[in-house]
């Protein structure tokens, strides 16, 4: 079973993801993006979320997309596997021109 991070293992982690913040509970990031290329975006989180085997929370908005990932078996901490997803989230924003 996967453990949680501490909050100061999870700050140094972020250091490498820019624009990903953590409250030590959970890691989020608000990407700037259009509308309709945000929803494509949201759909290429979710298959990546399927390829993991991992889900986490992305809302849409009209410039916007908000990802929040925790570990739900983890009471709602931050695990590696969650730094992974945001690693892999983060590799496709490019691709969709987020920001």
């Amino acid at each position: 079973m996967a453990e949680a991070l501490s909050k100061e293992q999870i700050e140094a982690v972020l250091t490498g993801l820019a624009g990903w913040s953590t409250d030590g509970r959970k890691i989020e990031r608000t990407y700037a993006i259009p509308h309709v290329p945000g929803a494509a975006f949201i759909m290429h989180i979710a298959a990546i979320q399927d390829d993991l085997g991992h889900h986490s929370e992305a809302t849409l908005g009209y410039r916007s997309v908000h990802v929040t990932i925790s570990s739900s078996d983890l009471g709602g901490f931050v695990a590696e596997h969650d730094i992974e997803l945001a690693r892999r989230i983060e590799a496709a924003a490019e691709g969709h021109g987020a920001q």
